[in-house]
């Protein structure tokens, strides 16, 4: 009996001092898998240094490693549907260059889906590159998001995991242009079947991280809009309490002058009002231009990402490559 094929797929932007040392933390930890073929997607998502470079070095003494070279940095999300879309394991396994996701936890995802797990989640209880302020802020975020979502996300569950082709054809059948990964998989998450693996993130094996404060609090903004309308509920719910503060106001004044016979300055209450008003107003048509942002890149259905896929034959022969747009 063949054995089964495993996809690692390893996203790397920027990383040309990790892809090495990732690969070998692989060798030494996949060792002790038996019975099991695998093959390495590196994929490059439009890296300015000698991320490429040597992911090819890499591939010229291991016919098992791919290469998926982005032509421009498309992003991380995407960075993984593309590598999805060239894995042809019976399960695919996604995980970050920058060795924060560790390979030794490797083998006990492979164990639990030989043993009939479709997903294999990870858990961070801990990041030892992060700092408290930064902690405390991921926790919010998530607190803000599940509250505001129907799709609830797992807090602290990051981009390492394993699927079962099963989940993997169906995750490739989504079409949306800005996607998050595991919002989309928490949407479709079964009740069965799902194991999870608690780890503690190292620090970073060398370089930086490339989400700084805009790019998070931008994913955030995205996480919350793609799987929720509660936002421009709350602009409705927004309107009609400024309206009411608004008729309440105008009820205080009109009694103060007529009944009270102390005339409030109407410069200042108008000010006050007026200010009040527009910024209600602003917050709401923000709301509704990012709704109404989404939609207009939706609808233009362009091409996710355009790559070249570097496969180095087994057998005897040139590397080709195969562009994908």
């Amino acid at each position: 009996m063949a054995n089964k094929l495993i996809s690692i797929v390893i996203s790397a932007y920027n990383e040309e001092d990790n892809v090495g040392a990732l690969y070998q933390a692989l060798q030494d930890s996949l060792a002790k898998v038996k019975k099991v073929d695998f093959e390495f997607i590196y994929v490059d998502d439009g890296s300015s240094d000698k991320t490429y470079q040597n992911c090819l070095a890499l591939q010229k003494k291991d016919v098992r490693v791919k290469i998926v070279q982005l032509k421009r940095n498309f992003g991380h999300e995407i960075a993984m549907t593309a590598g999805m879309d060239y894995a042809k394991g019976d399960a695919v396994i996604f995980m970050d260059a920058d060795l924060q996701h560790p390979p030794v936890y490797i083998p006990q995802m492979i164990e639990l889906w030989q043993q009939g797990k479709e997903i294999v989640l990870t858990k961070r209880v801990d990041n030892k590159d992060t700092s408290a302020l930064y902690k405390f802020c991921a926790k919010t975020f998530y607190w803000v998001l599940n509250k505001l979502s129907e799709t609830k996300i797992m807090e602290s569950a990051p981009d390492f995991r394993l699927l079962d082709r099963k989940y993997v054809d169906f995750l490739k059948g989504f079409n949306e242009q800005d996607r998050l990964f595991r919002g989309l998989l928490s949407w479709v998450l079964p009740k069965e079947n799902v194991a999870l693996i608690d780890f503690v993130a190292p620090e970073r094996f060398s370089g930086e991280s490339k989400y700084n404060f805009t790019k998070s609090l931008h994913l955030a903004l995205n996480s919350i809009m793609q799987f929720s309308v509660l936002p421009l509920r709350l602009a409705t719910y927004l309107g009609l309490i400024s309206a009411l503060a608004a008729l309440l106001l105008g009820a205080y004044v009109f009694v103060e002058h007529f009944f009270l016979h102390n005339p409030t300055p109407g410069y200042a209450t108008i000010m006050v009002t007026v200010v009040f008003l527009g910024s209600v107003q602003l917050i709401c048509l923000g709301i509704i231009g990012e709704y109404i942002g989404k939609i207009h890149m939706e609808v233009k259905k362009r091409p996710l990402y355009m790559a070249d896929y570097v496969e180095k034959p087994a057998m005897k022969g040139k590397t080709h490559a195969k562009k994908d747009i």
